[in-house]
C-alpha cells in the first residue's frame, strides 16, 4: 500500500521538524508543498529515497549532515561532517561585528577557525566595503569556505588556511571574531546527539575547554588596530574565565552577550595597544 506524505512522516517516528526537512529533500520541494499536498501519494521511489534518510537520522546522524546544508543568517550554508554545523547562537558574533562597523564600512574582519565561513561571509554580505578574511587550519574547512562563498558571490573575502594566526604576518584588523573549540575535552555532551558526528578538532579545547581561547586572546592583540575589537563565542559556564584572560591580555571595555535562552555565549573587548 502505497503511504501519502502525512503517513509517511507520522510513521518515521521522527521530530517533525525533521521529518519534514528530510521529506522536502527527499522530494526537492518545499515545507508549503508538503502542507498543501499532505494526503498525495508517494511513489515507492519517493518513499525509499525518504526512508533512507529518516533511518540516518534515526541512528543519530546530523540532519545538516544528511542534507548537506544549514540556514545562517538567513542564508544556506554547505556542510559536511569536515565542519562544524552553523547554531543560530552564533549569529550573535555577526551582529556584534556588524554593530561596530557603519552599512558604508570599509573596515578590516578577520575571522578565525571559520569552519564553513558561515559567519565570514554573512559580514561580507552585509557589509560589501569591509575586507573580511577567513582563516582556518583544516584545508578541507578552506575548501567549504571557499564553495560557500562563491555559492553567496562573495568578493571581498579572502580565505587562507592558517593555524589561528600564524599566515597573517603583520596584518592589523579592526575586528576581530572567532568561534574556536570551547568544550572540554572530558565533556559528557561529545558522546551525545549531533557533537558525536562533527569534527573533534574543532570541539575539544583541552581540559577546561580553553586552550584555542587562551590562545587567541593572548595573541589578539598584536592584530588589532588601535581601538580594534575582539568578540569571541564560550561555553555556558566559562564567562568569568574568558573575561579575566580578556583583562589580563589588556583589553578595555570588557562585555558578554547573551543568546535566546538567556545564555551568556559571546565576550570580547577592546584593543588598548597602539597601532
Amino acid at each position: 500500500m502505497q503511504m501519502t506524505i502525512a503517513q509517511a512522516l507520522d510513521d518515521a517516528r521522527l521530530a517533525r521538524v525533521d521529518a519534514r526537512v528530510l521529506m522536502c529533500h527527499a522530494l526537492v520541494v518545499s515545507t508549503a508543498y508538503l502542507i498543501a499536498h499532505a494526503n498525495e501519494k508517494l511513489t515507492s521511489v519517493q518513499y525509499a529515497a525518504y526512508d533512507s534518510l529518516a533511518k540516518r537520522r534515526a541512528q543519530g546522524e546530523p540532519v545538516a549532515y544528511i542534507v548537506g546544508s544549514r540556514e545562517f543568517f538567513s542564508r544556506e550554508y554547505s556542510v559536511t561532517p569536515a565542519v562544524l554545523i552553523p547554531r543560530p547562537e552564533t549569529e550573535l558574533l555577526v551582529e556584534y561585528a556588524l554593530e561596530r562597523m557603519a552599512a558604508d564600512s570599509t573596515a578590516h574582519v578577520l575571522d578565525l577557525g571559520t569552519g564553513s565561513g558561515c559567519i565570514a561571509i554573512s559580514i561580507a554580505r552585509e557589509r560589501p566595503l569591509a575586507h573580511v578574511v577567513a582563516v582556518d587550519n583544516s584545508a578541507d574547512a578552506v575548501a567549504m569556505t571557499r564553495k560557500n562563498a562563491h555559492r553567496h558571490q562573495v568578493s571581498n573575502i579572502e580565505i587562507k588556511l592558517s593555524n589561528w594566526f600564524s599566515a597573517l604576518e603583520d596584518r592589523r584588523f579592526d575586528v576581530i571574531v572567532s568561534n574556536p573549540p570551547y568544550v572540554a575535552d572530558r565533556d559528557a555532551h561529545l558522546n551525545h546527539g549531533d557533537l558525536r558526528f562533527e569534527p573533534s578538532s574543532a570541539l575539544r579545547g583541552g581540559d577546561d575547554g580553553l586552550d584555542s581561547v587562551r590562545t587567541i586572546i593572548a595573541a589578539a592583540p598584536g592584530y588589532l588596530a588601535a581601538g580594534g575589537v575582539l568578540a569571541i563565542e564560550h561555553g555556558y559556564d566559562q564567562v568569568a574565565s574568558v573575561r579575566a584572560l580578556l583583562q589580563s591580555s589588556g583589553f578595555a571595555d570588557i562585555f558578554t552577550r547573551k543568546d535566546l535562552a538567556g545564555i551568556e555565549r559571546i565576550s570580547g573587548g577592546k584593543s588598548t595597544a597602539a597601532a
